[in-house]
């Protein structure tokens, strides 16, 4: 769907897998991720089978996260379309910042990961150490053409979202100009501040679609998108297969819960050292 043929109905683009591979940087099989996580977000994560994805204009701690840098805004903001001339380019980056979504991990098991998230629990944090290769494989061989589809309001829609995978590049957001020509949105998603944010050492998987047109149900209905979705995730046959190494546990947890929580989900972690 795109703004020239707004009134038109055409079907939804699908997605795809890795799109944007050769505009993003993606770290090698063997590289380790890991992701905080309180126990009771992992618990409610293993018993619902999902990895948790945030859209990407809603986190709180950053809230530039996705949006274009501040000197390529000035620029989009007055290049409209031909055939739409109420829509800009900025409004093309903004709605498709608004349908982008991200789960995040680090590459380095950091004083800073164990400080600043999962905080707030009454049971303590783990951090969840992924083998990236194995959890690529795995995301990927779930969105593959016939085998993902996507739930909306208890409607099975076509799977519209494509996944990408790239290390966050730290930049100066506040300074920097990136707009010798218009870039793929893809691209703001894996920028961030390097003054607030360069010791997070990102690793991002994204779920996007594209930025134009509107989504219409069967029934008529537009469809919005949500602040957060799940993506279908085994973490028993994660677990089994080497995709999840470890489950690290921090000084604080309830370690005794969290290993009879996880038997009864028929997961056997491996301790912290």
């Amino acid at each position: 769907m795109n703004e020239n043929t707004s009134h038109q109905s055409i079907p939804a683009i699908p997605g795809y897998i890795e799109p944007h591979a050769g505009l993003l940087n993606i770290p090698a099989a063997g590289q380790l991720l890991y992701k905080m996580m309180t126990i009771e977000n992992l618990l409610t994560s293993v018993a619902g089978n999902y990895l948790h994805f945030n859209r990407v204009d809603r986190y709180k701690d950053d809230l530039n996260d996705g949006q274009q840098l501040l000197k390529d805004q000035q620029v989009s903001a007055g290049v409209k379309f031909e055939k739409a001339p109420n829509f800009s380019v900025a409004d093309y980056y903004n709605q498709s910042r608004a349908r982008t979504y991200a789960c995040c991990f680090s590459l380095e098991n950091s004083d800073y990961i164990w400080s600043n998230y999962a905080n707030g629990s009454e049971r303590g944090k783990v951090c969840i150490v992924f083998d990236f290769g194995k959890l690529r494989t795995m995301l990927n061989r779930t969105l593959q053409p016939g085998n993902a589809a996507l739930e909306y309001g208890g409607n099975r829609c076509h799977q519209i979202f494509s996944i990408n995978y790239g290390i966050i590049e730290y930049v100066e957001w506040d300074k920097q100009a990136n707009m010798e020509y218009l870039t793929n949105p893809i691209h703001y998603t894996y920028l961030k501040d390097k003054n607030k944010f360069s010791a997070e050492k990102e690793l991002r998987i994204s779920l996007s679609t594209t930025g134009m047109g509107q989504f219409v149900l069967n029934d008529g209905s537009t469809m919005s998108f949500p602040d957060s979705l799940h993506m279908d995730f085994d973490f028993r046959a994660a677990n089994a297969d080497g995709t999840i190494q470890q489950i690290l546990c921090a000084p604080d947890c309830d370690v005794g819960f969290l290993y009879a929580e996880l038997h009864k989900l028929h997961i056997v972690p491996s301790e912290r050292p």
